[in-house]
C-alpha cells in the first residue's frame, strides 16, 4: 500500500499533482458508490481518471493504493477488490453470460462499529432495499447456494411480490430490485442446462460470500426460525 512516506520521484510529478490525482480517485468513488446504489466500480474506470493526463505505467497502482488509505483512515471505509465467484458446474461455465464480474473492480465496505453505522450513516429510506436483500439471500442459502429463477420467483410471490409487478409501493419494479442484486454483486445469474433445456439460475456472488455478510444471513435465518418456533 502506498503511504505519505513512499518515494514517488519515479513518477516525475509534484506532490501537488499527486494529492490531485488522489483526491480525484476518492471523490469518484465516494460518488459513484452512492450514485450507482454501492455496485462495484471497476479498476478501468479509476485507472482512467489518472491516465488522462499521465502516461507512467505504474502510476495508476500507485495512486489507487494511497486512495485507499485515506478512505480507511480518513473516511472509515475499507476499499475491498472483489474476487470472482466461479460458476458451480462445467456445463454453468460453458453457458454463462458475460459479467462485468470479469474485471477487477472495488466495493466501500464501512470500517464502523454496526451500532455506529446504523445511527449516523444508514440511510433511513435505504432500509427496505436492506430487507429485501437479506430475504431474497436467505432463500438462496437455504436452497443450498443456488436456486433455479422460477423457484426463487415461487418464494417470493409467497412474500406478495412478483417478478411481473413494476409498480410496487415499496420496490416500484420488483424484477428490477432483484437484477440490482446482481449488479451488487450479492448474486449471480447464469444460464446452464437442464433436461427440459435451458434454465436461469441465481447463485450467492462474492459479497453474500463475504464473511460478514454470510455471518448476518445466518443469523437472520435463526432469529426467524426462533419466532417462528415461539409463535
Amino acid at each position: 500500500m502506498a503511504s505519505a512516506g513512499d518515494d514517488f520521484s519515479q513518477f516525475n510529478i509534484s506532490v501537488e499533482e499527486k494529492d490531485k490525482l488522489v483526491s480525484e480517485v476518492i471523490r469518484y468513488i465516494l460518488f459513484k458508490t452512492h450514485q450507482n446504489s454501492g455496485c462495484p466500480i471497476k479498476r478501468d474506470d479509476l485507472t482512467l481518471l489518472i491516465t488522462k493526463s499521465y502516461r507512467q505505467r505504474a502510476l495508476p497502482a500507485y495512486v489507487i493504493n494511497e486512495a485507499k488509505d485515506k478512505l480507511s483512515t480518513l473516511f472509515g471505509y475499507e476499499v475491498r477488490e472483489l474476487q470472482r465467484a466461479r460458476p458451480s458446474s462445467t456445463t454453468q461455465a460453458r453457458n454463462s453470460q458475460p459479467s462485468v464480474a470479469d474485471a477487477k473492480s472495488f466495493v466501500l465496505i464501512s470500517k464502523l462499529p454496526a451500532e455506529v453505522y446504523r445511527n449516523y450513516v444508514e440511510d433511513v429510506n435505504s432500509t427496505h432495499l436492506t430487507g429485501f436483500t437479506f430475504v431474497v439471500l436467505s432463500i438462496v442459502h437455504l436452497a443450498g447456494g443456488k436456486i433455479p429463477e422460477e423457484n426463487l420467483w415461487h418464494h417470493l410471490r409467497r412474500l406478495g411480490l412478483s417478478e411481473t409487478e413494476e409498480g410496487h409501493p415499496v420496490f416500484g419494479d420488483v424484477k428490477q430490485t432483484l437484477e440490482t442484486l446482481v449488479q451488487q454483486r450479492y448474486l449471480q445469474k447464469d444460464k446452464a442446462s437442464v433436461p427440459e433445456g435451458n434454465a436461469l439460475f441465481y447463485e450467492l456472488a462474492e459479497r453474500a460470500l463475504d464473511e460478514p455478510v454470510s455471518v448476518k444471513i445466518k443469523e437472520y435465518i435463526s432469529q426467524v426460525l426462533i419466532e417462528l418456533i415461539g409463535s
